[in-house]
Formats: C-alpha cells, structure tokens, sequence
C-alpha cells in the first residue's frame, strides 16, 4: 500500500468519526429538548386543562358510576418496556373481555384492532373519542418519563407479540401522545403504513418537526371527526 493511500485512508477515517461525533451531539442535544418540551407541555397542558378534566370526570360518572373514570392499560413503550398507560374510560366497564367476541370484525389490517361501530364505547365515549380528549390522561405518563407529547402509538402486548423485526423498530424511541400517523388521517391507516409513518418520524430527528405535528394535533383536535 502506498503512502498516499495510507493517508487518504486516514483522512476518510477521520472525517467519519467526525461526522458520527457531529450526529452524536446533535442527537444528544435534541434528546434534551424534546425532554424539555415534554415536561413543560405536560406541565401546562394539565394546569390549563384541569376544568376539562373536572367535567370529563363528572359525564363519565353521570353515565356509568359501577366503572372507574380512568382506563390504565398495559403498554410497550421504548425497547420495549412495559407500562401503564392512562386514559379517561370511554368504553362498557368489562369492555376487555367482550373483545374476544369482536376480533373477528376488525376494520384494519395487522397487529391492531380498530372497529368504527364499536358497541363497547359509552355515549360519552364517543365524544372524547372524537376529539380525543380521552388520550389527555396520558400526559401524566409524559411527565412520568413513559411517553413523550410526540412519538409512535404505544401498542399493546398482544399487538407486540406479532410484529416482525422490522416493526419492532417503531419501539426504539419512546411512544407519543400524538404522532405523525394521528395528523395523517388515522381512521384511513392501515398497520403497515402506520409503522412506516412512525419510522419516517424517526428518522427526522427534529424538534421543529415535534412543534409542527402537537400543533396540527390541536388544530386536528377543535375540528376532526373522523378518530376511532
């Protein structure tokens, strides 16, 4: 080999490490910023939403008062650990185990289950669902350090136990809140167009791009009809 050679090696060597170096830090910072919107966002959001969450609680009660006003669920967030997820109940009190009995109508394809018609949903459950105001529980899991504002839908364990390896890349980051399959028409995806929307997320790496999708969150959340 010749000298030249030996130093161009080098030279490419050195500008590799430099650029995983610049890449580490860049990750490192966006990983404290995200953190940081997470807590404040929940922080805020929960302070300015307690009047919501006050009467949310009150309609729930009013309709079925046998059922607790939150629903906790076992999730899979990040590398696959398990935790409790929180949400205001918007289904019968036994809805778990009547799904057995609907697996077979389910409405999209994959490891989940979506019905439109569910008939274990309550008539206040239908309202929170459609704005999804039931998902705003989970910003106790944001402060909590399971999920972040922005991120891939946590999916069950039963969801888990099907997925291939390459679905299993939408666990590397923390679950969201929200995500770039909530803005883009959730009702309409399917199982394997959500992972790929969760993996394009991934991949950008940017806190502006989190800003952009809470706000069209909020925007999707005074006007949508659509979520189920």
């Amino acid at each position: 080999m010749s000298l030249s050679d030996t130093k161009a090696r080098k030279e490419n060597f050195e500008q590799k490490s430099h650029q995983e170096i610049s890449l580490f830090e860049e990750k490192k910072i966006y990983i404290f910023l995200k953190r940081t919107l997470d807590i404040l966002g929940a922080l805020i959001g929960i302070v300015l939403l307690l009047p919501l969450f006050f009467i949310i609680t009150i309609l729930i009660k009013v309709e079925d008062r046998k059922g607790p006003v939150y629903f906790k669920q076992t999730r899979v967030g990040q590398n696959e650990k398990k935790f409790t997820m929180y949400k205001f109940r918007s289904m019968v009190s036994n809805a778990e185990e009547l799904l057995e009995n609907l697996l077979d109508q389910n409405e999209t394809t994959g490891a989940m289950f979506k019905m439109k018609n569910d008939p274990r949903i309550t008539r206040v459950g239908r309202f929170i669902r459609k704005t999804s105001i039931d998902e705003l529980p989970q910003l106790i899991n944001v402060l909590k350090g399971d999920m972040s504002l922005v991120g891939p839908r946590p999916p069950l364990l039963r969801e888990v136990k099907e997925y291939s390896e390459y679905h299993k890349k939408r666990l590397l980051v923390k679950p969201g809140c929200t995500g770039l399959w909530q803005i883009s028409g959730r009702s309409n995806v399917g199982f394997e167009e959500m992972v790929e929307l969760d993996l394009k997320y991934i991949k950008k790496n940017n806190i502006f791009f989190d800003i952009y999708i809470i706000f069209k969150t909020i925007k999707i959340m005074f006007g949508s009809t659509d979520a189920f």
